[in-house]
């Protein structure tokens, strides 16, 4: 009697995952990656004044 054809081991398993891995590490550093790590823009001191002023106007004075 002979092996039904499911029960043949599937040998494409591995090379899939090897160009799946390589096809991601081609595109490393990924976008999402090197956003995150920049500093925001726009940080000068035009932003901090303007937060001081509308705490003062709000009457906060410490």
């Amino acid at each position: 009697m002979t092996k039904h054809i499911a029960d043949q081991p599937r040998l494409r398993g591995q090379s899939r995952m090897q160009h799946f891995l390589r096809q991601d590490r081609d595109a490393m550093p990924h976008e999402s990656s090197l956003s995150l790590q920049t500093r925001p823009q726009g940080r000068d001191g035009q932003l901090r004044k303007s937060a001081e002023f509308a705490r003062i106007e709000r009457g906060r004075l410490a």
